[in-house]
């Protein structure tokens, strides 16, 4: 995983969407991890095994309604 400086990032955004398509980017302030940048696959993958627990315990309770 790529770290950047936040001042790394702003300046060179296009390069930080370019990395952040292949690996996560941690983007540093102060020396200290705030945000992490990832693809919009990577994001919808994590959104999507985020639903499925909820998505079996409703499909579940439907019987108990």
């Amino acid at each position: 995983m790529k770290t950047m400086s936040a001042a790394e990032a702003k300046n060179g955004f296009g390069q930080m969407i370019d990395i952040a398509r292949h690996e996560p980017v941690k983007i540093e302030k102060h020396g200290r991890v705030v945000v992490v940048v990832i693809s919009i696959e990577d994001y919808e993958r994590l959104i999507s095994d985020e639903m499925r627990p909820h998505e079996r315990q409703r499909v579940g309770n439907q019987g108990n309604e």
